[in-house]
């Protein structure tokens, strides 16, 4: 049995081996209650990371593939007009030559020509001299 004023100091007691907080140790809720990630999960995250990055890369990287193409694309018509242009101008040449060849062989024709021309009519005036003479020396008779 306990008397009324043991009851009285048992109730006020404070107990000792119950550990208080403080007010340093005192951790908000929410930090309490956080949830650490495993290690699993953050691996997961790493590399859901790290995918992310190289699906970046990746598109750039076909972005700038399909830049290059055109670029190739743009160059070999450029070659093929260029390759066009000194066909053309390869065959306006083999024709130029040929008319060249064509008009020394006219220039020399018509040399040949003119100088058979030319002895023609030296041998006209030779005769007509000739002529000439003749007839001055019969009128002197």
């Amino acid at each position: 049995t306990t008397t009324l004023e043991y009851h009285g100091w048992r109730s006020k007691r404070i107990n000792d081996n119950i550990p208080r907080p403080r007010e340093e140790r005192v951790r908000s809720i929410e930090k309490h209650l956080r949830v650490v990630p495993s290690e699993l999960e953050i691996i997961k995250q790493d590399f859901e990371k790290r995918s992310s990055e190289l699906g970046k890369k990746i598109e750039q990287l076909e972005e700038e593939k399909m830049h290059l193409a055109l670029d190739v694309d743009i160059l070999k018509l450029e070659a093929e007009k260029l390759r066009k242009g000194k066909n053309k101008a390869e065959e306006d040449l083999d024709s130029l030559k040929i008319d060249y060849k064509k008009l020394r062989l006219s220039i020399r024709t018509a040399g040949l020509d003119a100088q058979a021309r030319e002895s023609a009519l030296e041998k006209i005036l030779l005769e007509c001299r000739n002529e000439e003479a003749r007839l001055k020396a019969r009128v002197a008779e």
